[in-house]
């Protein structure tokens, strides 16, 4: 199995430059520490955020719905990429090179490549059983959390199979121009890695792309016609609206974070010999892994149900802290008085104040029934 030693021909002389021993020279260092500020940024960001995700979901039952198992499932694949993708990036950005070695350069890539087509067939397979569930394309069938389950080990499964290959020897993962970062071997004119990449790039971005737009495609489509219809406008419409609007901001993430890196990848493949500039060949690749950082934002905080979950957590937290204060008082008040009518007064007053809390948080939990459907409506 190949290493990965990759030597690069510096843009400045006929020398070969090694990104695992050096920077390169032609880039001034204020550019690795830019880099660095952001990386750290976008990882702690996406950590905390996608953390949240899977703790608040775990927590509530009222969460724990099939389509939130693939949502889970997109975190858990951010989370993954922000730990091992983004703490190796932060590390060769501080010092300029993949200093960690060429063992480090094949983790990394694939870390990335692999829970990367991992998070983008989650959103795929979400915007799949959204169709199946509004649209009913198989009759009163419902998905249950085994349908979840089957497709979350399709998207692993699929994932690992597209993303093995060049460890094993069909293409490899080797340092991207500016020497920081590790991906497939885009500018191979080999025949092997070209084969690769195009099967890589139909398989793990055409196809989801195209199963997200069919999908809510039909999904519009459906939703059109019940309004029409029913003729129920105020019922119908609003769903209508904040449904389309959830559809626009998926598809124009999905299209805004990996379009320029799948682009890139078709040009450096079509044309390896190309001369880019090496910053401007990274752009693509760190923009890309802003995704995670993101996709918690569009697909959980925009939904009603799980804010009022994470309130909820929060919320009942204090009150635990209110009601040990409560009981604090009550037994300060038996030392204090002796008196049983104090007690009981106290007793009764706590009671009360406990009861009243429990409603109000309760009131978060037991959600009314149109907000408890298998999508954000």
């Amino acid at each position: 199995m190949s290493t990965n030693d990759s030597l690069l021909a510096s843009p400045e002389t006929s020398t070969v430059w090694s990104p695992f021993k050096s920077p390169l020279k032609s880039i001034e260092l204020w550019n690795f520490q830019l880099l660095t500020a952001l990386m750290f940024l976008i990882t702690i960001l996406s950590i905390v955020e996608n953390f949240i995700v899977i703790v608040v979901t775990f927590k509530f039952k009222q969460l724990r719905q099939p389509l939130n198992y693939i949502i889970v499932n997109l975190s858990v694949a951010d989370f993954l990429v922000s730990i091992v993708g983004g703490s190796i990036s932060i590390a060769t950005n501080s010092r300029g090179y993949f200093y960690l070695g060429p063992w480090a350069c094949v983790i990394e890539g694939f870390a990335v490549t692999f829970f990367g087509i991992v998070a983008l067939w989650s959103l795929s397979i979400l915007a799949f059983e959204r169709y199946v569930v509004i649209c009913r394309p198989l009759g009163n069938l419902r998905l249950r959390g085994k349908h979840s389950a089957i497709g979350i080990l399709f998207v692993w499964v699929f994932s690992l199979i597209w993303t093995i290959p060049p460890i094993m020897g069909w293409s490899s993962y080797t340092p991207s121009k500016i020497g920081t970062t590790c991906e497939p071997n885009w500018y191979s004119g080999k025949v092997k890695d070209q084969t690769y990449i195009v099967t890589f790039l139909i398989t793990c971005f055409v196809l989801p792309l195209m199963l997200i737009f069919v999908s809510y495609g039909k999904l519009m489509k459906k939703l059109r016609k019940v309004s029409d219809t029913q003729g129920r406008l105020g019922s119908t419409r609003k769903p209508e609206k904040e449904v389309t609007r959830m559809v626009i901001i998926m598809i124009l993430a999905f299209l805004i974070c990996w379009s320029p890196y799948a682009a890139f990848s078709i040009l450096v493949t079509a044309h390896p010999t190309i001369e880019l500039d090496a910053r401007l060949s990274a752009i693509p690749a760190f923009f890309a892994k802003t995704a995670s950082m993101y996709n918690p934002v569009i697909y959980v905080f925009m939904n009603k149900q799980f804010r009022r979950c994470l309130l909820q957590m929060f919320h009942c937290h204090d009150l635990e802290t209110k009601g040990s204060n409560n009981a604090t008082s009550e037994r300060a008040v038996l030392n204090r008085n002796g008196g049983e009518m104090q007690a009981i007064a106290a007793h009764l007053t706590s009671n009360r104040k406990t009861e009243e809390e429990e409603s109000t948080c309760n009131s978060f939990a037991q959600l009314p029934t149109s907000e408890n459907k298998v999508f954000p409506m």
